[in-house]
């Protein structure tokens, strides 16, 4: 009987243990000036990373086809004020990317920049969540990618 309830105390320890971690990660699509592919993962209860590979297409009024990736540590805050499961977030990290242009492009090869972010989530019952941010970035190396770009972007996450 107490091997049976010793094994029963363990069990629920674990079960308990991976339902507390069961939402510390996300994984989704984010809808912006092209797509990106997004993962958070929580790192207090108050901090996360966003790590977002975003993939560009032809465009027609700059030329240019290639990826970026951008990882950005975020500062997250309740706003259980207006509904439980509403929060928002602030972030600051760098990026990468790479583009090839067509000849009369400046928009070709290896770039480094810097990233921000603002926005507000919805966090379901369910393992889903939404999200809507602005993120204005900086390439500055090289100086020949124009500068700055930014937008706005809804993105839909798992959570696990």
């Amino acid at each position: 009987m107490k091997k049976m309830i010793l094994t029963l105390a363990l069990v629920a320890g674990m079960m308990s243990t991976l339902s507390a971690q069961s939402e510390k990660n996300a994984i989704g699509l984010r809808f912006g000036n092209g797509g990106e592919i997004t993962f958070q993962s929580a790192l207090s209860n108050t901090n996360r990373v966003e790590i977002n590979l975003g993939l560009n297409s032809w465009d027609n009024n700059r030329g240019y086809s290639g990826f970026g990736l951008t990882g950005i540590y975020q500062w997250v805050w309740n706003l259980d004020q207006l509904a439980p499961g509403f929060k928002w977030y602030a972030g600051l990290g760098p990026q990468i990317g790479s583009w090839s242009g067509d000849h009369n492009s400046d928009y070709k090869g290896f770039a480094l920049g810097i990233a921000g972010q603002i926005g507000i989530e919805y966090n379901f019952e369910i393992p889903l969540q939404l999200s809507l941010d602005y993120r204005p970035s900086w390439y500055v190396l090289p100086n020949s990618y124009g500068g700055a770009y930014d937008g706005i972007a809804l993105a839909v996450r798992y959570k696990f």
